[in-house]
């Protein structure tokens, strides 16, 4: 059943145009390494204690602002998220969310399911190595390294190689022409707050829209 939004933070988005729409709570994907969710984060409704029990990395797609209470002796702590921002979550005990700011807000949730082998990634075409222009890495770790990437209008990037299995989330709109290796072309397209698998490909992409893009790659090792 769909949830019934705050109608002033859906007319905040469609004036902002870009901003991404905010959806119901679900389970985007599974697979055998990863569990990838939507949360749907609500105003001023105190969460149920509970844990996660797996590492995760978390990508706010709207700001907002949120309260944690914790069950471990720990202070009440204030997080104040970004939209865009990307975060390393632990598994941890007990605590209890809540959201202190007006609006609702989605986070994207890559549930970790594979202890990670710590090897570094040693491709000679690794993105950020050979188009450091395009490709930044945000934060790296024995389990993942995510990199943001952000490619101009009609922008092309040089030939590069994923070499590990990723989730790739979607700050923005994308419509690209995708060229690969062996000289395969497609043209693919997704939405703004999209959440797809993807396993190691070497390609070239040029961005086919008037607009920059974003996006968020989370690379899975081992």
């Amino acid at each position: 059943m769909k949830t019934k939004l705050n109608a002033a933070a859906l007319l905040c988005c469609a004036m902002l145009g870009a901003a991404i729409p905010i959806e119901p709570s679900a389970t985007l994907f599974e697979n055998d390494q990863v569990k990838v969710l939507r949360a749907l984060e609500k105003p001023h409704v105190k969460g149920k204690f509970h844990e996660h029990t797996r590492n995760r990395v978390m990508i706010y797609l709207q700001s907002g602002t949120q309260r944690f209470e914790y069950q471990d002796g720990r202070k009440p702590e204030v997080f104040k998220w970004k939209a865009g921002e990307v975060k390393w979550s632990e598994a941890s005990g007990m605590h209890s969310p809540e959201v202190v700011s007006n609006d609702p807000f989605n986070i994207i949730e890559i549930e970790l399911k594979t202890p990670g082998d710590g090897k570094p990634i040693v491709s000679a075409l690794d993105p950020p190595k050979i188009d450091p222009k395009h490709y930044k890495v945000e934060f790296e770790n024995p389990q993942v390294r995510v990199l943001r990437a952000k490619i101009e209008p009609h922008g092309v990037t040089p030939m590069h190689e994923h070499a590990l299995n990723r989730v790739t989330v979607f700050l923005t709109d994308q419509e690209f022409r995708v060229k690969d290796s062996s000289g395969k072309v497609d043209i693919v397209k997704h939405k703004a707050g999209d959440a797809v698998w993807g396993r190691p490909i070497t390609h070239t992409e040029e961005n086919l829209s008037g607009q920059p893009f974003e996006v968020i790659a989370i690379e899975l090792k081992g």
